[in-house]
């Protein structure tokens, strides 16, 4: 399970274009912690923005003694600096020792700029240099959602960790070849939206008037999976998974079920050679509308 990485934004608020269970219950969210760490999996993936997420990991620390056994990955609040006041410096340190409180814990094991746009800005590298000098962090670096920003943070020559989306319909990260030049920089590289919230799943009659440019895809994988007899979830994660250049898979869950499942899906063999040539080469280079959810139309 070392690859994998549980995130928490489910747990956190109401996520997903295909959640059909809502926001999981505080102690049914403590239960697929527990699941997870009983299954080798003991990094976690937050952030400020995530609704409740940093309060309920806090409740779990405090109430199972578990301080020592996560290792957590936060992220600063999107946009904070338009609405606090101070240093560009002062700001980093003071929501990063606010996530440490909400947390319980003395130490994040990596904390993440969630405005990708923060890391053109030299206070902004500083701060964080700072609170990795001070040890309240361990890694600093970026969720990305263009390549260009994780180029330019590749640049920076500081950054240890960065997240990106990367799934069947979001291959920019092996196309662009971002993924070999952050490894030649000794980069951690963390893979989100394998799922892309669920609409890769969704049965094609589902899918909603304003991603209906997705249907086209979502049938082409559909066809893929059916060609090669294999189970489409599986499918999705072994596409992230199985990837060299992927340190770790970051997947949510909305029930202990799913965590389940998922978990015994990445130790079954990989999918065929053969498909995941053929996802690679039929579903490339599909657009940024369908593939960003912050671009998804609402109407």
């Amino acid at each position: 399970m070392a690859k994998l990485c549980l995130g928490t934004v489910q747990f956190g608020m109401q996520y997903g274009i295909y959640n059909k269970y809502g926001q999981p219950s505080m102690e049914d969210c403590f239960e697929m912690f527990d699941i997870a760490l009983d299954s080798g999996i003991n990094k976690i993936d937050t952030a400020a923005a995530y609704g409740i997420a940093e309060e309920l990991i806090g409740k779990y620390v405090h109430r199972r003694g578990k301080s020592n056994d996560l290792e957590i990955i936060s992220k600063l609040r999107p946009n904070v600096l338009d609405v606090e006041s101070g240093t560009p410096q002062q700001i980093i340190r003071a929501q990063a020792v606010r996530s440490l409180r909400r947390m319980n814990i003395e130490l994040l094991d990596g904390y993440l700029l969630h405005t990708p746009e923060y890391i053109y800005n030299s206070d902004i590298l500083e701060g964080l240099q700072n609170i990795k000098k001070e040890g309240l962090v361990k890694n600093i670096g970026v969720s990305i959602y263009d390549i260009k920003e994780g180029d330019a943070a590749i640049n920076t020559g500081i950054v240890d960790y960065i997240q990106l989306p990367y799934s069947v319909f979001d291959q920019r990260g092996m196309i662009d070849e971002f993924f070999v030049k952050a490894k030649q920089s000794n980069i951690t590289i963390y893979c989100r939206s394998a799922f892309l919230q669920g609409l890769i799943l969704m049965n094609e009659n589902e899918i909603p008037m304003h991603l209906i440019d997705a249907k086209k895809y979502v049938t082409i994988f559909n066809e893929l999976v059916q060609k090669y007899d294999v189970n489409a979830i599986d499918t999705l994660i072994h596409f992230v998974y199985d990837n060299e250049y992927i340190d770790y898979l970051v997947f949510g869950v909305d029930t202990k079920e799913q965590l389940k499942y998922d978990i015994e899906a990445v130790k079954k063999k990989s999918m065929p050679v053969e498909l995941m040539t053929e996802i690679e080469d039929k579903l490339k280079n599909i657009g940024k509308s369908i593939i960003i959810p912050s671009l998804w139309k609402k109407n």
